[in-house]
């Protein structure tokens, strides 16, 4: 098999490294800024698809439609995020007589669909969070909008229909900002999603965000897996993962993946899937949506089940038979945790820090995997997500896997942007981390309660600059006329010998 893969990043070289494992071919595709980037440079091949904008490139269903003829792939990997849950890219592969590594596109539709992914899980058995189970009509007066909005209860979201990430999404704690909130929603999501359509859901008070891995073969089987803790999250998108979740009991594990099992079943769901679903403080879950693509945080139920999901998502796409034994996927070995390294910077709201990357150390050593699309000298382009990497640690327990966890971000050191990396080092020895005792809401409580105080100092890059100093005035000596003198023709040496040191330092 050669496998067209449409992404960037470490997830492409994530799906790569898998391919070259089973003796499979793979085929990068890069725009104009990742014309250098890791993943261009493990492929087999590499195919340009044009400019940065995500529209002209990653986005280009035709031009990625006409790079997998010309490179006379056999399938196409979509990866996460871009055109994973895109049902009209899935449906133009099979037209093209490619094959799609992930669901049909009529299923990718379906459950696209915020409203239509409730109403698949209500006819399945699954619980739902209370809501409108059609969208809202955008003709309904006021008056009719906020009776709607009683019955659903306060507090409550306005959710568009198409969304995902946080996008075309608001909370309304009383119905005076409800009017706003549907004029502000609405207009996102036409702007991302090309959808002016919301929904009404009630707010679940400080939930945790509990997930479900699945796998189904083109037979009929569908295997669980345990489940993944996504609560630790910044702008409703997920920082840190782990698994197993605590005070998740085998009883309410089991009862999770029956309802996601039910779920897939009903809508006929083949490869690799994610049902999500909010817990509340009783106990109870809700159905949240389901994702039709393999998941960022994917790694975490790998590290404790020893399941090699891209692997299987490449098995799969061959038509072969699931041979997991679902028992054995249930019990967790050990626990894992994820840390998704941005470039960003946690103080000042995590707001993107593209830039050059200087130097890279990335962790290792036991118990330690790192999932990464980048290397030194890499430009962190404005254009994409800034994720750069992803940390991933294993321990016979969870005290073992922080502890590793922690190790690893010591470890751990990037020059030239600002990265999540502090913001993790912070983390890992709250005490509320240690507990457990986090929801959804737990980042913007804990960095609303350091009022300000930064988690980096800021005379860190000026200790740096006066460490390259010292040592540069060790290097070259006393005598600075003189060394001035012997390199009078040659900055570029000079230039160079600090750019060593500044590595060394």
């Amino acid at each position: 098999m050669k496998v067209l893969v449409a992404n960037r990043g470490e997830i492409a070289v994530r799906i790569m490294r898998a391919c070259r494992e089973l003796g499979f071919q793979s085929v990068a595709v890069y725009s104009d800024c990742d014309r250098l980037a890791p993943h261009v440079r493990y492929a087999d091949q590499a195919y340009e698809i044009g400019a940065n904008e995500p529209a002209e490139s990653y986005l280009n269903i035709d031009r990625l439609i006409d790079v997998a003829r010309e490179a006379d792939v056999t399938a196409v990997h979509p990866g996460y995020g871009f055109l994973s849950e895109n049902a009209k890219f899935a449906a133009a592969c099979r037209d093209a007589n490619l094959t799609f590594i992930g669901p049909s596109a009529d299923v990718i539709a379906l459950m696209g669909g915020k409203v239509a992914a409730r109403q698949a899980a209500q006819r399945a058995g699954v619980p739902v969070v209370p809501g409108t189970n059609t969208p809202l009509d955008p003709n309904l007066s006021d008056i009719e909008v906020k009776q709607i909005a009683r019955e659903v209860g306060y507090p409550l979201f306005v959710k568009a229909v198409a969304g995902g990430g946080g996008r075309g999404m608001r909370v309304v704690r009383e119905p005076e900002g409800l009017t706003s909130a549907l004029r502000e929603a609405r207009s996102e999501a036409q702007t991302a999603f090309g959808d002016e359509f919301v929904y009404l859901e009630r707010q679940i008070i400080e939930p945790r965000h509990i997930e479900v891995q699945l796998l189904g073969d083109s037979h009929g089987a569908i295997v669980p897996f345990v489940e993944r803790d996504c609560s630790i999250q910044r702008r409703y998108q997920k920082v840190v993962e782990e698994s197993p979740a605590m005070f998740v009991t085998q009883e309410l594990r089991e009862q999770m993946a029956t309802a996601a099992v039910a779920l897939a079943r009903s809508v006929g769901y083949v490869n690799a899937g994610t049902v999500e679903f909010l817990l509340d403080k009783a106990g109870k879950f809700y159905f949240l949506e389901m994702n039709t693509r393999l998941q960022v945080e994917h790694p975490v139920t790998e590290m404790i089940t020893g399941v090699d999901l891209v692997h299987w998502q490449l098995h799969i796409a061959q038509g072969k038979q699931l041979t997991i034994n679902p028992g054995e996927t249930l019990t967790p070995r050990g626990h894992a945790i994820e840390c998704r390294v941005y470039a960003e910077d946690p103080d000042n709201g995590f707001m993107p820090s593209p830039g050059t990357i200087r130097t890279l150390r990335t962790p290792s050593g036991p118990g330690i995997r790192d999932d990464s699309g980048v290397a030194s000298g890499f430009e962190v382009p404005t254009w994409y997500d800034p994720l750069i990497s992803k940390v991933i640690t294993w321990g016979p327990d969870r005290v073992m896997a922080i502890a590793r966890m922690r190790r690893a971000m010591d470890e751990y050191k990037v020059h030239g942007i600002k990265t999540t990396i502090p913001f993790f080092s912070w983390l890992l020895q709250s005490s509320a981390f240690h507990s457990g005792a986090f929801n959804t809401n737990f980042i913007d409580i804990m960095m609303a309660e350091r009022n300000g105080k930064p988690l980096m100092e800021p005379t860190s890059e000026v200790e740096e600059v006066a460490v390259v100093g010292a040592a540069l005035h060790a290097y070259l000596g006393k005598d600075a006329a003189a060394t001035k003198q012997r390199d009078k023709t040659s900055a570029w040496r000079r230039q160079a010998k600090v750019e060593a040191l500044r590595v060394i330092s």
